[in-house]
């Protein structure tokens, strides 16, 4: 059901200009409850917190994936290579505890703590923490560990949290959709909400000034099981499966393209709760009847991945990529930083 509801509404948001007209009518009543929540905000009913330590929002302003992990991860590394000492927040989406916030690392779970923030404390090993009110995992944070400066993974819209630097990621293909709020559109906030931004990374081609562009590069796979690594032009020729329980699908599916690889594709929801008759599928029976194939390989997402290790095989491999912002980004928000820290 949550599968079927979720193409329905890509469909609307991305490809069919007219049903989003007939909703845009309740997309007023959305912008007027953003609108007022940032007015409580501003006028104090609802408290901001300001921490000791600079803080950095990677976020968008749409529903769904835009490239933003790929981007946390690349400036996560950055810092470091600066001298600074990153800590990590994030909401903790999918994950099932009873107890919040939660510190991450690398033994953490999917089910425990979320997809994307196992993800990103394996990719960074960075000092980590998850939970719905984000100061509370950043407080968590610097009363555990030495972090200088607080990354946030998503939370543009989580006023509570005042931040120093904006960086909003936007999928440079599908852009803003047919550009309406929730629910007629994608929209998480109004297209306006970014002339208040510092940065506008765009995850492809750029095609407004004062944006920078950002590509993601993946090309070679890695066995779930052996951990062996191959490049994906390996699979070239191979009948294969590609599946993608992300934001965008079809970003992942085309990145197969780019390297020579056309499998059969299976899109999922984002944070799909992965079981093992999700990435199973029959081999083809062979000629003569008497031989069978073997399994064809199945491509995924290190995303998805995370939750697929309990039950994956042989034939199941995971696509790593990262980000590679254009040339003058880093200088830029590294001056930036400096001039956060000084005031």
């Amino acid at each position: 059901m949550k599968k079927t509801l979720s193409r329905w509404l890509q469909d609307i948001w991305y490809k069919d200009p007219f049903i989003g007209v007939w909703l845009s009518p309740f997309s007023f009543f959305f912008i007027d409850f953003v609108k007022f929540r940032k007015f409580l905000y501003r006028i104090g009913v609802f408290k901001k917190h300001r921490l000791p330590v600079p803080v950095i929002i990677v976020g968008n302003i749409t529903v769904g994936g835009t490239g933003k992990t790929p981007l946390l991860v690349w400036l996560a590394e950055r810092l470091k290579a600066e001298g600074y000492k990153p800590g990590i927040i994030s909401r903790g989406y999918g994950g099932n505890t009873n107890v919040w916030p939660q510190r991450v690392d690398a033994n953490s779970t999917a089910e425990q703590v979320g997809d994307e923030a196992v993800l990103i404390a394996r990719q960074t090993a960075c000092p980590m923490a998850v939970g719905p009110l984000r100061v509370d995992a950043a407080q968590l944070l610097l009363g555990q560990t030495d972090c200088n400066v607080i990354l946030s993974d998503d939370g543009l819209q989580h006023y509570a949290l005042e931040r120093d630097i904006e960086i909003a990621v936007v999928d440079g293909e599908r852009r803003f959709g047919n550009s309406y709020c929730l629910p007629a559109g994608p929209l998480r906030e109004p297209i306006e909400r970014l002339k208040s931004v510092d940065f506008i990374v765009v995850n492809g081609d750029t095609y407004e000034d004062g944006e920078l562009s950002m590509q993601i590069s993946g090309n070679v796979a890695v066995n779930l099981v052996t951990r062996q690594e191959k490049p994906l032009q390996d699979f070239s020729g191979t009948h294969c499966h590609a599946l993608a329980g992300i934001g965008n699908p079809e970003r992942f599916f085309k990145l197969l393209e780019a390297n020579g690889v056309v499998c059969e594709t299976h899109s999922f929801p984002d944070h799909h709760p992965f079981q093992a008759d999700d990435i199973s599928f029959p081999a083809k029976a062979a000629k003569p009847p008497s031989l069978q194939e073997t399994a064809s390989p199945v491509l995924m997402t290190e995303k998805d991945a995370v939750k697929c290790l309990a039950f994956a095989s042989i034939q199941h491999w995971y696509v790593p990529v990262k980000a590679i912002p254009e040339a003058g980004f880093s200088e830029q928000l590294l001056n930036l930083l400096s001039e956060k820290i000084r005031r």
